[in-house]
């Protein structure tokens, strides 16, 4: 018998343990970052083998699906270490992805609540709508403003531009785990964070935009944020 889908919790009772979970784990998580090497690889290495896992238990211990999962995470995982590993720019490169993710992520929400809508992608995610998704894009776009800003640039227009797509490609990487979910009539990843589900649901977006930022950064030959 196939295995239903889990109930979703009532979002107000989730509110609290949504806050407590970013208070613990934020702080950990921006450290690693500022101080890099060793901590930032230790910290991706532990995310890299929980994420193994929640793909291994919700595939129902597919090998063939959490080899597949396991190259994705893989890569994902040497893009981040790659990013925060450039000389000059690698702290700042990573704290520009994960709020840029974050912020297209949060407008997207904002916008397809407010706005609603035609659906995006309604067999892979029911409750997408294109306004989220334009959303996603402005508010990675926002970030991109301010990154901008920050590094001084007299030219915005190359890190904004990119900085909307890759909050578009985040989008794709959430959906993508919308449908492995569906796939396998899962709700969430696991019950690994209280109120947030598993890693994977919180991290499907960022996996994505890595990749896409890595690769960005390997075609230009030099640190992303400086070639843009």
């Amino acid at each position: 018998m196939a295995r239903q889908p889990q109930p979703e919790a009532a979002p107000a009772s989730d509110f609290g343990k949504r806050l407590l979970s970013a208070v613990v784990l934020i702080p950990p998580v921006l450290a690693a970052i500022h101080f890099g090497a060793p901590y930032f690889n230790i910290l991706v290495i532990v995310g890299a083998a929980v994420l193994m896992y929640e793909v291994f238990t919700v595939s129902d211990r597919s090998v063939p699906w959490t080899l597949a999962g396991g190259v994705y995470v893989a890569l994902a995982v040497y893009a981040l270490s790659a990013l925060r590993g450039t000389e000059n720019l690698g702290a700042l490169s990573v704290y520009w992805l994960f709020i840029l993710v974050w912020a297209a992520d949060t407008v997207a929400y904002l916008a397809g609540r407010s706005l609603g809508g035609p659906k995006l992608a309604p067999r892979l995610s029911p409750k997408k709508t294109w306004s989220g998704f334009f959303g996603a894009l402005i508010g990675a776009a926002i970030v991109g403003v301010a990154t901008g800003i920050y590094l001084e640039k007299t030219a915005l227009w190359h890190l904004v531009v990119v900085s909307a797509a890759l909050g578009g490609v985040s989008q794709g990487g959430d959906l993508l785990e919308s449908w492995f979910k569906r796939r396998f009539h899962r709700k969430d990843m696991s019950g690994l964070i209280p109120g947030h589900g598993g890693l994977f649901d919180r991290v499907d977006g960022l996996l994505a935009a890595a990749l896409a930022a890595w690769i960005g950064q390997m075609a230009s030959g030099k640190d992303l944020l400086a070639w843009l």
